[in-house]
């Protein structure tokens, strides 16, 4: 498939599909903007880690399961990061079996970095769209969100 061929829940105009398009767009230009502004190595793949660990760590496991990936999917991830400064990876002191995961410095500059990079993109889309008309997005938004919450 070619990458401007579209897919079949983007021909049929699904919720899913217009929910992601333009996720996709926003992700792609912050991440852009993450690599050019000091953080080369973080890719969009990444942003599983970072959307759910907790402020003071989390188990590895827990990660996978809430991201939706194998324990060995997270593993490399994590593996990257720490690699790279972004997550310190040892032993969790409730269970010497499973590991736990810990934002350095460095992990912890990225995610201010990457809010402050999203209040920006968040801004501009505030001037192109128009204040009322973000804010209704946004009310449809956690409306979708607690509709489904509410059906599940």
């Amino acid at each position: 498939m070619s990458s401007t061929a579209s897919s079949f829940p983007e021909e049929a105009g699904t919720l899913g599909a217009l929910l992601r398009s333009p996720y996709r767009k926003l992700a792609r230009r912050l991440y852009a903007e993450m690599a050019a502004n000091g953080f080369p190595e973080i890719r969009q793949s990444h942003s599983v880690v970072f959307r759910h660990i907790a402020p003071g760590g989390s188990r590895l496991t827990d990660l996978a399961e809430i991201a939706g990936l194998t324990k060995q999917s997270m593993a490399y991830l994590l593996g990257h990061l720490a690699e790279h400064g972004y997550v310190k990876i040892g032993t969790d002191p409730d269970d010497g079996r499973a590991k736990q995961v810990q934002l350095t410095k460095r992990g912890q500059s990225f995610i201010k970095a990457l809010l402050a990079a999203s209040s920006r993109l968040e801004n501009e889309m505030r001037e192109q769209m128009g204040a009322d008309e973000l804010q209704n997005l946004r009310a449809g938004l956690k409306a979708l969100d607690a509709a489904i919450s509410k059906s599940s």
